[in-house]
C-alpha cells in the first residue's frame, strides 16, 4: 500500500468499492430490522431485507428525514440495545426535539479511523501538533477531530472554542502545525494576529488548516490561505452521519472524497426526489453502511452539492463531492427569486478591497421586502475618498444584481464592525414581516 494511503480501502477500484458497498448494505439492512422504526417501515411497504440484491435496489428503500429522528426522539431508531451504546451526540434542538445519534464502541473506533484517514490524506503525520478550536461536548467537531488526531498519533491541543488570545499563545508556545477551525473563525484569528503584531509566516509554525461546518466559497478559502500562510482543506461532516470524517479534500483541493466504504451517496432533485446526473447540483442523500448503534438508510441531509465527474489525480477512486452550496432549507426567497448566501459571498470575495465578514439583512419597508448587504472593508484597504467608495459600492451592487437577479442595498462598513458570533457565523438576518 502506498504511504499516501492510510487504509487499504482508499486504493480500491470502483468495482472493489461497489462490491464492498453491496456486502455492507445487505448487512446493514438486515441489522436495521432490530430497529422498531425501520422494521415497521419495511413491513408497511412489504419490503424484506433479502429483496436488496443489488446497489440499484437501494432506491426501493424510503428516505429517512430529520423529522423522523425528532419524531422517534430519543432512541426510537436505534438498532442495538441502549446497554451496548457508549456515547451519544445531539443537535441543539432549538426548533423542537434535538436529533440524537448513538454510538457503540466500534462506531467510535470507526469514526476515529475515518477522521485519521482524512488528516493523513492532507499530509498530517505523527510528528505534527494538532490544535482544535471547535467546541467540545454535544457538538461533534470537538471530540470527532480529537479522537481522529490522537489515532493518527499527533500531539493534540484540545483548545476548544473562543479565547483567541489563548489560541495564539498556544500556536506560539506549542509550535502548532495543524489547526481545525471554521472559516469565519480562521479569519478572526488573523484579525487578532494583526492586532497583536504576529506575522503567521514569521512567528508561527502553522502549515495546514482544516475548515468546514460553514458553506464558503473558493475565494474565501484562498484568502484564508494567503492570510495565514497555510494550505486550507475543506471538510464535510454532520452529526447524523457521525460528525467530521464523512468527506474530505485531498492535496489536489479539487472536491471532497466521500468514503464510500462507510457511506453510499446519492444526489437527488430536492423537489421530485429523483436522482440527478453526476455534475448536476441536488440534495445529498447518505446511507451509512459501517455503523452498529444507529444506521440511517437514505438520509436526506438537505445539503446541496454535486458529484464531480471524472477521476482525481491523487489516485483514489472514491467519488468526489463539490463544496456545499448551502442547504435546501437555507435558501432565501426574495421577490420570487431563490437565492443562496454562498452566491453573494462568491461575488464579495472577488473584491480585494473587502474583508471576509458580511451580513445579509432582509427587511420589509413600506410593504416591500428588500435586502441589505453589509460587508467589511479590508484592514489593509484605507481610502477616505468618498467618491471611490461610492464607485466600489456601485460595482459590487451591479455584480450582485447580475448574479442574484435583484438589486440589494450594499453598505461598506469599517473592518471589525460586524458582530462576531460564537460558533458558526451569522450570515443572514430575516427581519421581514410575516403576514
Amino acid at each position: 500500500m502506498s504511504t499516501e494511503f492510510y487504509n487499504p480501502e482508499e486504493a480500491y477500484s470502483r468495482s472493489e468499492i461497489e462490491a464492498l458497498q453491496l456486502e455492507r448494505l445487505k448487512a446493514t439492512v438486515s441489522h436495521c430490522m432490530n430497529s422498531g422504526f425501520y422494521k415497521a417501515r419495511f413491513d408497511s411497504i412489504g419490503l424484506r431485507p433479502q429483496d436488496i440484491r443489488t446497489l440499484d435496489d437501494l432506491n426501493r428503500i424510503p428516505f429517512t428525514t430529520k423529522q423522523d429522528l425528532r419524531d422517534t426522539y430519543p432512541f426510537g431508531i436505534a438498532s442495538v440495545p441502549l446497554k451496548d451504546c457508549t456515547r451519544l451526540h445531539s443537535s441543539s434542538g432549538t426548533t423542537g426535539n434535538p436529533t440524537v445519534i448513538l454510538h457503540t464502541k466500534k462506531d467510535l473506533e470507526q469514526w476515529a479511523n475515518a477522521v485519521a484517514r482524512c488528516l493523513w490524506m492532507v499530509g498530517c503525520r505523527p510528528e505534527d501538533v494538532f490544535q482544535n478550536t471547535s467546541g467540545y461536548g454535544m457538538f461533534t467537531g470537538g471530540l470527532g477531530f480529537q479522537y481522529g488526531a490522537e489515532k493518527l498519533g499527533m500531539l493534540t491541543v484540545p483548545a476548544a472554542a473562543g479565547n483567541t488570545l489563548r489560541q495564539l499563545k498556544f500556536f506560539k508556545d506549542f509550535r502548532t502545525t495543524v489547526v481545525h477551525a471554521i472559516p469565519s473563525y480562521a479569519a478572526r484569528l488573523y484579525e487578532v494576529m494583526c492586532e497583536q503584531g504576529i506575522d503567521p509566516r514569521r512567528d508561527l509554525a502553522l502549515r495546514t488548516l482544516v475548515i468546514g461546518a460553514e458553506p464558503h466559497s473558493e475565494d474565501t478559502r484562498r484568502r484564508i490561505e494567503e492570510m495565514l500562510g497555510v494550505k486550507a482543506y475543506n471538510s464535510f461532516g454532520m452529526s447524523e452521519m457521525c460528525g467530521p470524517g464523512v468527506a474530505f479534500e485531498c492535496k489536489e483541493q479539487n472536491g471532497l472524497h466521500i468514503w464510500e466504504d462507510y457511506y453510499i451517496v446519492e444526489i437527488v432533485d430536492p423537489q421530485t426526489l429523483e436522482p440527478v446526473p453526476d455534475g448536476e447540483v441536488g440534495e445529498l442523500v447518505l446511507t451509512t453502511i459501517n455503523r452498529e448503534a444507529m444506521p440511517l438508510l437514505r438520509y436526506r441531509t438537505r445539503d446541496l452539492t454535486r458529484i464531480l465527474p471524472g477521476e482525481c489525480a491523487c489516485g483514489r477512486h472514491h467519488k468526489r463531492l463539490d463544496r456545499m452550496k448551502g442547504r435546501s432549507d437555507d435558501m432565501i426567497i426574495l421577490k420570487g427569486v431563490n437565492i443562496f448566501p454562498i452566491q453573494i459571498e462568491q461575488i464579495l470575495m472577488q473584491f480585494q478591497e473587502l474583508a471576509t465578514d458580511y451580513l445579509i439583512t432582509l427587511q420589509t419597508l413600506d410593504d416591500n421586502d428588500g435586502m441589505t448587504v453589509e460587508v467589511e472593508l479590508s484592514e489593509r484597504f484605507f481610502n477616505d475618498d468618498y467618491a471611490a467608495l461610492q464607485r466600489l459600492e456601485k460595482e459590487i451592487t451591479r455584480q450582485l444584481r447580475d448574479e442574484i437577479l435583484i438589486t440589494p442595498k450594499v453598505r461598506l462598513v469599517p473592518f471589525g464592525s460586524i458582530p462576531k458570533a460564537e460558533g458558526k457565523a451569522v450570515r443572514v438576518k430575516d427581519l421581514r414581516k410575516q403576514y
